[in-house]
C-alpha cells in the first residue's frame, strides 16, 4: 500500500547499507561467513528490502525472530539461508524443512520436539545449538558445575534422528562494554564457548560446519571471537558508539513537515498539561508526528529537530498524532517546510542518549503508519505503507 499524504516519512538509504556492508565485510576478513540479522522487520528499516539488497550485495546468512518472520522473506523471493533465533512450534518443524529454514534449538526439550517431528514426516531440519554462556536468556546452560552435562545434552540433541546440526552459537551481554568487567566478563563468555565447541566435538566425533559468537559490539572489539561466522546487528545499520569510528553510516532517517504555524504571546501553555509555558512572543509549528508515530512522548520538551535555520526545540508534550516547536528564529521555516527528526544531521544516539534507551528501540518504534521510502542514488526505488489495503 502506498501513502497519499506527505505527513511523516522513514528514508532507508540503500547505499549507505551497502557501504556499512562492505566495510564490516572489510574487517571481518576473508573466510568469514556475514549474517545479516533483520528480525522485527530489520529493526524497522524492512526486512525484505534489507534482506533482498544484503543477499544481492553477498550476504551468507539472515537472521530473524520467530518463523513468520522467515516466511515472509520466503514468499518475497529470498533463497539465503535464514536462522530463526527464537521459538518455534513444533507443529511448524514441516513448515520450517519445506521452506529451507534453520531453527535455534536452546534446550533438551526442544531438540526432542523437533527430532520427533522431522522423523515422523522423513527429513532432516537444519538446526544451531544455542549455549547460554552468561546471557542467562535461552540456550544449553554450560558453565560452572553444569558443563559436562550441558556438553552431554548437546551432543545428543546433535545425534538425534532427524536434526542435522549444522551450526553452534551463543550471545554476548557485555561486548559492547569496555569497561574492565565487560571485557572480563565476555572473555569469559568466549572461554567458555571455544570450550564447549571443542568437547562437544570431541565426544559427537564431527565438527561444526558454523560457529558464531559475535555480536554488534564483538565485531567491533574482539576480532578473536570472529569465528566461522558474525552476527552485526546495530552496526550493520550505522548506529551506536562504534559506528563512527569505523566508517559506518545512519541507515535510517525520519522526516516530518510543518502542517500550521501560529503565534502565541508570552505566558501560553502548550500542550497537554500545559508543561511549556512560552516565555516571550513566540512562533510555533505544529508537526504531524507523535508517539503513535514512534516519537517517543518521554522526549517532550527534551529532542530538538533539524530545519534549513538549524535545530528547534521541541517544546510541550508529544500527543499520539502530533507535537509541537519553537520556529521563533527560524524565519525561512514555513508550513510544507521539512524537518529532520533523526538521521544524517541529527543523530540517533544522542536521540536514544536522551530518551534513556537504545538506537534499536528508536527504529523498532517507527510505527507502520510512517511510509518507509528507499532511496539509492539519492532518488527513491521502492516506497511502502504497512498499513493494510482497503
Amino acid at each position: 500500500m502506498k501513502s497519499t499524504l506527505r505527513r511523516t516519512w522513514a528514508e532507508i538509504d540503500l547505499d549507505a547499507l551497502e557501504h556499512n556492508y562492505r566495510t564490516l565485510r572489510a574487517r571481518i576478513g576473508v573466510g568469514v561467513k556475514f549474517l545479516g540479522v533483520v528480525k522485527a522487520d530489520a529493526y524497522g528499516h524492512g526486512s525484505v528490502q534489507v534482506g533482498r539488497k544484503l543477499e544481492k550485495l553477498g550476504a551468507d546468512y539472515l537472521a530473524v525472530s520467530s518463523i513468520d518472520e522467515a516466511v515472509e522473506l520466503r514468499e518475497n523471493g529470498i533463497v539465503l539461508p535464514i536462522l530463526i533465533l527464537g521459538h518455534t512450534p513444533k507443529d511448524q518443524v514441516k513448515k520450517l524443512i519445506e521452506m529451507h529454514i534453520t531453527q535455534a534449538v536452546t534446550c533438551k526439550a526442544k531438540a526432542l520436539e523437533y527430532s520427533k517431528e522431522a522423523s515422523r514426516i522423513g527429513k532432516n531440519l537444519r538446526v544451531h545449538i544455542k549455549v547460554d554462556t552468561g546471557m542467562s536468556r535461552l540456550g544449553y546452560l554450560c558453565d560452572g558445575e553444569g558443563f559436562e552435562n550441558g556438553v552431554d545434552g548437546i551432543v545428543e540433541a546433535c545425534r538425534l534422528p532427524g536434526l542435522e546440526a549444522e551450526g553452534i552459537f551463543t550471545h554476548f551481554a557485555l561486548s559492547d562494554t569496555d569497561d574492565p568487567h565487560g571485557v572480563e566478563y565476555t572473555k569469559k563468555q568466549f572461554s567458555l564457548f571455544t570450550s564447549v565447541i571443542r568437547e562437544t566435538e570431541e565426544k559427537w566425533g564431527q565438527k561444526f560446519a558454523l560457529r558464531h559468537c559475535a555480536n554488534t559490539g564483538a565485531v567491533a572489539n574482539y576480532p578473536e571471537t570472529f569465528l566461522d561466522m558474525v552476527r552485526p546487528g546495530l552496526l550493520l545499520y550505522g548506529y551506536g558508539e562504534y559506528a563512527e569510528p569505523l566508517g559506518l553510516k545512519p541507515v535510517m532517517s525520519v522526516r516530518t513537515t510543518v502542517s500550521t504555524i501560529k503565534i502565541y504571546p508570552e505566558g501560553t501553555p502548550i500542550s497537554y498539561g500545559g508543561t511549556y509555558v512560552t516565555d516571550k512572543t513566540t512562533r510555533v509549528g505544529v508537526l504531524p508526528i507523535g508517539y503513535a508515530d514512534g516519537y517517543l512522548r518521554c522526549l517532550s520538551n527534551k529532542w530538538h529537530m533539524m530545519t534549513e535555520d538549524g535545530a528547534v526545540r521541541q517544546v510541550g508534550r508529544i500527543c499520539m498524532d502530533m507535537c509541537m516547536v519553537d520556529l521563533t528564529d527560524c524565519p525561512n521555516v514555513e508550513v510544507g517546510s521539512e524537518l529532520e527528526v533523526f538521521g544524517t544531521e541529527n543523530s540517533i544516539n544522542e536521540m536514544a542518549e536522551t530518551a534513556g534507551t537504545i538506537p534499536y528501540e528508536i527504529t523498532c518504534a517507527v510505527s507502520k503508519r510512517v511510509p518507509r521510502k528507499y532511496m539509492a542514488g539519492g532518488e527513491v526505488q521502492e516506497e511502502e505503507l504497512l498499513l493494510r489495503g482497503l
